[in-house]
């Protein structure tokens, strides 16, 4: 897809996934972790990382001989065709229902710990947030990568901070033997410490975007999980440490209330400011995922549409206010329904689970050797996971079943494997 700016480096691209992967979850998985499977989460991490990696691998190939502004959707449309890769890029889209109020809650409850905001405060914070994030796209997807790599430094060093004020070691991490073990809590903790990667079909979409994409992009990709997977393993460490979580603590507060028990009460503002950042970087970077899909879309059927339009800045700008103005009436709508967190976030993760799988098939027919060998592993995981949430996946496949029936179909196309 010719047309985007292509200035996004390696470093960029690391930025990028790694704040996409860390987001909401830096602060509360960790916690999460601990509760369930407690020293057993600090085997639970790298478990998950070798897990996931199969899938990262073959999201990385794809990305690499298929670079597109149309991320997921293209791959569907390459194995199977447009009409399945239009039902991909609505399925994509219909996350932005639950899963960007869910984001903007979650951003904002930092704000009313830091400073006690009520409702309206908190209302002016989301509108805020969305307003940020059009500003960031008024410029190329480079200018969002910079700030990105800003804030993954600034979760790193308190991470860092953490374990220096703490005085915790390598050597005096308590690692629990393969006989203690158990199978129930390690499964359960896996579970929910999945959600922290997801991330990988948002990153999809600006492989098109890379100076070097067939370089750079599955570096970014692999370094950028396995730098967030770090990240995470660290944190488990330190709540484990500290023993910040369970009872009546909630998870988010979990690595705040390290911070202030290291450092003070003056420094819960630092520690909120770096969870709303880290929140703000998940949510621009599938903001700007989704613009780029429909703008993808728009340039295909009509190009010279309002919505198929790029700014000066070669950006999807025009795309991305659709987007933002969709996410506005959502949060409005979500916080008048009252919806609770919790099921916004589940049905958001029976999608992107979904989506995962639908990548995973089309790299099975897409590519070759080792990379589709891990396409049919990344598939079966997928089928797994959908299998351990159960029925709360029946939001995901009635929105492909609907789009699937109601979608137009046109002639369809396969290319040769790669």
């Amino acid at each position: 897809m010719s047309g985007l700016k292509q200035d996004i480096g390696l470093t960029q691209g690391i930025g990028l996934l790694s704040t996409s992967l860390l987001g909401t979850g830096v602060f509360a998985v960790p916690a999460l972790a601990a509760q369930v499977a407690e020293q057993g989460s600090l085997w639970a991490w790298p478990l998950l990382i070798a897990l996931v990696f199969p899938i990262a691998i073959a999201f990385a190939a794809l990305g690499r001989h298929f670079p597109n502004a149309g991320g997921a959707a293209h791959f569907v449309n390459l194995a199977f065709g447009p009409h399945m890769a239009r039902v991909t890029g609505w399925l994509f889209l219909s996350v932005i229902p639950v899963g960007l109020p869910a984001a903007l809650q979650i951003a904002s409850g930092f704000w009313q710990a830091a400073f006690g905001l009520g409702p309206l405060g908190l209302q002016l914070v989301q509108i805020g947030s969305l307003l940020a994030i059009w500003l960031l796209g008024m410029r190329s997807a480079g200018s969002s990568a910079n700030l990105q790599v800003i804030i993954a430094a600034l979760i790193v060093a308190m991470v860092v901070a953490i374990w220096w004020k703490g005085g915790i070691t390598l050597t005096e991490i308590d690692w629990p033997s393969y006989q203690q073990l158990s199978a129930g809590p390690m499964f359960s903790a896996l579970a929910v410490m999945f959600w922290c990667f997801v991330g990988l079909e948002a990153f999809a979409h600006l492989a098109a975007e890379f100076r070097h994409p067939e370089r750079d992009f599955p570096r970014a990709l692999l370094i950028g999980m396995l730098l967030a997977g770090g990240v995470y393993w660290a944190c488990t460490v330190a709540v484990l440490a500290f023993h910040s979580y369970g009872g009546d603590m909630a998870a988010a507060a979990s690595l705040p209330a390290i911070v202030v028990q290291l450092f003070g009460s003056k420094a819960l503002w630092i520690a909120c400011l770096i969870g709303y950042l880290a929140c703000f970087a998940s949510m621009n970077i599938y903001t700007q995922s989704f613009a780029r899909l429909v703008w993808s879309q728009a340039h295909e059927q009509k190009p010279k549409a309002w919505v198929a339009q790029l700014s000066r800045s070669r950006s999807p700008l025009n795309a991305l206010t659709l987007v933002l103005i969709c996410c506005l009436i959502s949060s409005l709508a979500a916080e008048y329904l009252a919806l609770p967190l919790d099921a916004l976030i589940v049905y958001a993760n029976g999608i992107f689970v979904f989506i995962y799988l639908l990548c995973m098939l089309s790299g099975c027919r897409l590519l070759t050797g080792r990379s589709r060998v891990m396409a049919f592993i990344g598939s079966a995981l997928c089928v797994l996971l959908l299998v351990m949430i159960g029925w709360k996946t029946l939001y995901a496949f009635a929105m492909f079943a609907l789009l699937w029936l109601i979608l137009p179909r046109r002639k369809e196309k396969v290319v040769q494997s790669h």
